[in-house]
């Protein structure tokens, strides 16, 4: 039981602990909350002598003693007023009042929303950075639209149990405690009576609480699902149309829609339920006191103004118990969110860098891998790798697919770490240097081309955002694009749309080749870069590569024999092993497994 209460309050310090920078402003509303509430019970109180002194004309009569002396005062004063003074009283103090509540609310209220979306916007852009500075191995056992969903959909829960919920709690809180002191004041005995309503209260809102947090961890998890379903078929749209399967995605697109629909309507019936009762409960107490009450009046202890008082002073508890009812629906399901998004706050990367990296100094010699081994978990995808690439050689990697010659460079810029063994460059273990310094000395154009929804001009500098155009310009020329650049609707700043959508396949390629021109790095990583390319294109581009290669070290992955035939080095993967290497013309020569590819013209990413 410990151990749940303590579990029960570390998530609600989680889930506070995002408003922590704003306490300040969450104590200054709270304020304002406070004042509302006491201006509320002065608006409510105004009964007394609205009935007393101005409809029936009569003094207020209350036998209790327990009341402050001033409250005594005042309404021994009002018995001595005139119908006529009191309404004039009235009519001046009670506007006062509704403006300085109006000007209070409005502050507390504004105050409340802006801690709110402060809230979200912080913890969007932490869970962002966070997934950003996650290594890439936590991308391939995610799916995009489930990560979409905890910066969208969990954080929007975030702010409606900090924004909505809390201006709720805290104000509600007050009118509970000021209506209820109000009630005690006016009658202990009857006042005591109705609060045993409470527990009758908590217990139905403890346990739809527990089903609310399930319910909504449910849901978020199904709004993942409908998120990672959007965004497979927005990028696939081409497969989806070509393979005539829109039918089948609407389908599929309805059922997560309605299974998403089913878990929303199972939350909402339970919210308004535990709001029906509580309002029930409220209404019983309020016929119970009605009933008994009413003979204190008959025998004149009481005036009907201060009995109207009492009476909606316990109904004006209604309201609160039922706002509080749902403010526990909105903090449980936030309660399920702050999970959610903890699962990604609390994963550390599994590349760090080490507590005293330095900055990589630029390579002078060659990369060496030293008994490298990788495995995914129980699958082990390369064995024993021993092999040093000097500066300015290039090395071709080749093999059938599935064997590993993506992981394998992807081992350079620390994508991923080795299980056993070290890569070096020259004589420092990459493990040792800041990624930042590492990486900045590599280039990378890859099989599957990643272009962003921006111009062609922001695509090609994103390496080397400070480039001038001039220099941009040169990249686009030697990756032979400022042609078909130059025929687009804006030349140069023309946006190319969602992953370069309005680009041909080639083009897109080239504008990839054009970035890692610009960024002129010592390494470059060119995995099938020239894939996409039609012949002609093709003969182009790797001119344009032969030339810049030159003075740099280069992995090559491609399965086309015309760039890797003048590589300084090749080297065949097998089931995770390098089964041989040499030039084209010793491989060819050992009449082994390089030399049936060729034959076969087989080279497979």
């Amino acid at each position: 039981m410990d151990m749940i209460y303590y579990t029960i309050m570390q998530d609600y310090r989680r889930l506070f602990r995002f408003a922590q920078p704003y306490y300040g402003l969450l104590v200054l509303s709270g304020i304002f909350m406070g004042i509302v509430a006491l201006l509320d019970i002065f608006r409510l109180s105004a009964i007394v002598p609205v009935i007393d002194r101005i409809f029936t004309n009569k003094p207020i009569n209350f036998s209790g003693s327990n009341l402050p002396g001033f409250v005594q005062r005042i309404l021994s004063q009002l018995n001595a007023f005139s119908s006529l003074k009191v309404l004039s009283l009235l009519f001046i103090i009670i506007p006062i009042a509704l403006i300085i509540r109006a000007i209070f609310e409005f502050l507390h209220t504004y105050i409340m929303s802006g801690v709110g979306q402060k809230v979200v916007r912080d913890t969007r852009n932490l869970v962002y950075e966070k997934l950003q500075n996650l290594s890439l191995d936590y991308f391939t056992q995610k799916r995009s639209g489930e990560l979409v969903s905890r910066i969208t959909n969990d954080v929007r829960l975030i702010e409606n149990a900090v924004s909505y919920a809390v201006t709720d709690l805290v104000y509600q809180s007050f009118q509970v405690i000021s209506c209820a002191l109000l009630a005690f004041l006016i009658n202990w005995r009857y006042a005591l009576i109705s609060l045993v309503l409470l527990p009758l209260v908590a217990v139905p809102m403890i346990r739809v609480g527990k089903v609310l947090r399930k319910l909504s961890k449910k849901s978020q998890e199904k709004m993942a699902d409908i998120n990672s379903l959007l965004v497979e078929t927005f990028t696939g749209v081409r497969i989806v149309k070509a393979f005539c399967m829109e039918e089948r995605e609407v389908l599929r697109f309805k059922g997560q829609n309605q299974d998403y629909y089913k878990l929303t309507m199972k939350s909402i019936k339970r919210t308004i339920l535990l709001g029906v009762i509580t309002e029930l409960l409220g209404q019983a107490a309020a016929l119970f006191i009605i009933f008994y009450g009413f003979k204190q009046v008959a025998q004149e202890k009481l005036s009907f103004g201060i009995f109207a008082l009492f009476i909606a002073a316990l109904l004006s508890l209604i309201r609160p118990f039922k706002k509080l009812s749902q403010v526990n629906s909105i903090i449980q399901q936030a309660m399920a969110a702050v999970k959610r998004i903890y699962e990604v706050l609390d994963i550390p990367p599994t590349i760090k860098e080490a507590s005293e990296a330095g900055a990589l100094p630029a390579i002078k010699e060659k990369i060496v891998f030293r008994n490298v081994d990788f495995s995914y978990g129980d699958r082990t995808i390369l064995k024993n790798i021993n092999l040093e690439v000097g500066l300015g050689t290039t090395l071709a990697v080749v093999g059938p697919s599935g064997v590993g010659k993506t992981t394998f460079v992807d081992l350079i810029p620390r994508f991923y770490d080795p299980t056993k063994g070290e890569v070096f460059m020259d004589s420092q273990d990459i493990k040792n240097v800041t990624l930042r310094s590492l990486r900045s000395q590599i280039g990378i154009v890859s099989q599957e081309t990643i272009l962003f929804n921006d111009t062609v001009r922001a695509n090609i500098a994103y390496g080397k955002p400070k480039a001038s155009n001039n220099e941009i310009e040169q990249a686009a020329i030697r990756a032979y694009a400022h042609e078909f650049i130059l025929r687009l609707p804006q030349r140069y700043d023309t946006v190319i749309g969602d992953r370069g959508m309005r680009l041909s396949g080639g083009e897109k390629q080239r504008i990839a080749i054009a970035r890692a021109l610009l960024k002129n790095p010592p390494i470059l990583i060119l995995d099938e870069a020239t894939s996409q390319l039609d012949s002609d294109a093709e003969r182009i581009v790797q001119q344009a590569l032969e030339q810049l290669i030159q003075g740099r070290t280069v992995f090559v992955i491609a399965h086309r024999l015309s760039t890797v035939k003048s590589a300084s080095q090749i080297i065949v993967l097998d089931k995770g092993e390098i089964v041989e290497r040499g030039t084209h013309q010793q491989l060819i020569e050992k009449n082994g497994l390089y030399k049936r590819y060729y034959g076969m013209q087989e080279f497979r990413a």
